[in-house]
């Protein structure tokens, strides 16, 4: 399974947040930190804000921060927001895809069940424990 580019600078971005808790973030600066252009990144915080995982304020001291705790959101939950619509394989699209093999296909339900497990590895997994730079040991948001 290959996540998008935009999930992964998604996720850098979401933990590089978790990391510095309460800190509010300029696209200008996390943009720079990821090494990706401010442009990439402001379609990237939309996604993530209309989700409801991160907040935006403009005018000065403007930016981005988490929503909630970073204990209270799941890398499962972000990889489903970055990569709504992206089908795993034709098939799986929303209309069907095209594939001549649908009729009798006996792959679809592996690859439905590795996607659900993935996934369920990652709902098991919050930013606080993939936050960067790591979270001093003890210390839980509120």
């Amino acid at each position: 399974m290959r996540l998008r580019s935009s999930t992964d600078f998604g996720l850098r971005a979401l933990m590089r947040l978790a990391g510095q808790a309460e800190h509010v973030s300029s696209t200008q600066e996390m943009a720079r930190d990821l090494g990706i252009s401010r442009n990439h990144l402001t379609k990237i915080v939309q996604t993530l804000a209309g989700a409801g995982l991160l907040t935006t304020r403009r005018g000065a001291g403007g930016g981005f921060a988490l929503a909630r705790p970073a204990e209270r959101i799941t890398l499962g939950e972000a990889i489903r927001v970055m990569e709504a619509g992206q089908a795993l394989v034709e098939c799986f699209q929303a209309d069907g895809g095209a594939c001549t093999l649908t009729p009798a296909c006996r792959l679809k339900g592996h690859l439905a069940a590795a996607r659900d497990a993935f996934l369920a590895e990652l709902d098991g997994t919050t930013l606080a424990e993939c936050a960067y730079p790591p979270r001093p040991a003890g210390r839980i948001a509120t």
